[in-house]
């Protein structure tokens, strides 16, 4: 027979399970248990409005977690106008675009990724099907192609009009001395109108001693019981190395999932995430119990503090880039962070989707 002290351990231990909104396997289906539900929650970068809402949606729906956050980047994947993601993504130096992706599925743990995948739209689909039909988590280059078309994904062009505009202007401007005109003097040589980047929609004029645009999607749901999934895609920094591989593709730099406490994921720059494991050391400070937005401070304050490299400090010693993470636990809870002050992120509650400022380690001059 059961002792009063068996009975205090055994209500102790749902109560814990309540808090976590998971139990112990021996208290699977046992009556009169009370689970509690989560408010399903999705949060992403600042260019996914739509992707959150597309993937409450599909949550709602009946998908899986997995599949609700890779079908809300496609949205963004298969937009000409976002230059950082899939189609219309800016392409590398040699004017080619290559595409990364990575995923994670809480309940199964499974994980897939393809890094500088061409002439795929929808990379984050490729390392979907990474995971469910190999025993791998990364695949690249002409590989990651060719597994890709064996699978049934058409082979495209990726390069927009604009991009390949954007291109030839930063090409052009490698050099005062070289042999290549920029567009404006090959618009005054034969006549015609000439359309800066700006004319694309952005404002951004490309120059390889200024900006280099760079951009990614990160996207994290939980749904009511609990269960979580990340995926992150981009088209990388702009006018990269030919392969260069950034955080996106990088379990556990550019997203990391944990069905046990949550799941974050990051943009910026890649290579600061990398050599921090970015979105794993985000998830791992919420193990600890921080909340989702003081995990990310804290993974943005440690990159800070390892950015040695004079090339990448301004004036004020403080990092001349910025990175932000995204990330959500087990609860429902969420947040965002940025370096720097006047980044925004995604978010989506139940079907209420918004804007938030993220968090941030400095402000801004």
């Amino acid at each position: 027979m059961a002792t009063r002290r068996d009975f205090i351990k055994t209500t102790a231990g749902v109560g814990a399970g309540a808090a976590l909104g998971a139990f112990p396997r021996s208290l699977e289906g046992a009556p009169n248990v009370i689970v509690r539900r989560v408010t399903p929650t999705c949060v992403a970068s600042g260019n996914g409005l739509a992707a959150v809402s597309r993937a409450i949606e599909e949550l709602a729906g009946g998908a899986s977690t997995i599949e609700a956050v890779v079908r809300g980047v496609n949205l963004v994947e298969e937009d000409p106008n976002d230059s950082s993601v899939g189609y219309g993504g800016l392409p590398n130096a040699d004017g080619v675009v290559q595409l990364d992706s990575s995923l994670m599925h809480g309940p199964t743990r499974g994980a897939g990724a393809v890094a500088a995948i061409e002439g795929i739209k929808r990379p984050s689909l490729v390392a979907l099907d990474v995971m469910r039909y190999t025993d791998h988590h990364l695949l690249v280059g002409e590989g990651a192609q060719r597994f890709a078309k064996s699978m049934g994904h058409p082979i495209e062009d990726l390069l927009t009009e604009s991009a390949r505009q954007r291109w030839i202007e930063w090409r052009a401007r490698l050099s005062d001395s070289d042999d290549y005109l920029t567009p404006a003097e090959s618009a005054e040589r034969i006549g015609q109108p000439y359309r800066r980047p700006g004319d694309f929609g952005d404002g951004l004029l490309d120059s390889h001693d200024g900006y280099r645009p760079q951009g990614t999607i990160n996207c994290d749901i939980v749904d009511v019981n609990g269960d979580l999934s990340s995926v992150t895609t981009t088209s990388g920094l702009a006018y990269k190395i030919p392969g260069r591989v950034g955080d996106s593709p990088i379990i556990g730099a550019g997203q990391f999932c944990d069905n046990d406490v949550g799941a974050a994921g990051s943009t910026g720059r890649g290579e600061a995430v990398i050599k921090t494991c970015g979105s794993h050391t985000v998830v791992e400070y919420m193990r600890q119990g921080m909340h989702p937005k003081d995990a990310c401070l804290e993974a943005l304050r440690r990159i800070v503090h390892v950015t040695v490299e004079e090339r990448l400090l301004g004036e004020d010693g403080r990092p001349s880039f910025n990175v932000n993470y995204y990330a959500v636990n087990k609860n429902g809870e969420y947040g965002g962070a940025a370096i720097y002050s006047g980044a925004r992120f995604a978010v989506s509650v139940d079907g209420d989707s918004r804007l938030e400022d993220s968090a941030y380690v400095f402000q801004r001059a």
